[in-house]
């Protein structure tokens, strides 16, 4: 399901029309990513949790010559689903 495909399905659910349901939806994403960037957490209980953890810097491998590369350290989002929305999936 493409951003397109997740609007008409908005609208078709809560009978906003499909700009409100796109206002929605942008709007849930700006304001997500703004409590992810401040290092928050976000919890929708029945749906799950988002949440940031820092990934430590590490040494990898080029897998064409075989040479060692740094990998730089940094944050990673990270996504639980709710038992509600795995029960439903299940």
């Amino acid at each position: 399901m493409n951003k397109a495909e997740l609007i008409d399905a908005i609208a078709s659910e809560s009978g906003l029309s499909k700009v409100d349901a796109k206002k929605a939806l942008d709007g849930f994403v700006a304001a997500t990513a703004g409590a992810m960037k401040a290092g928050d957490r976000i919890s929708l209980v029945g749906f799950g949790s988002f949440s940031v953890s820092n990934r430590a810097a590490r040494t990898g491998r080029n897998p064409q010559t075989g040479k060692e590369i740094k990998i730089a350290a940094k944050n990673v989002i990270r996504f639980k689903a709710g038992a509600e929305l795995s029960s439903k999936v299940n």
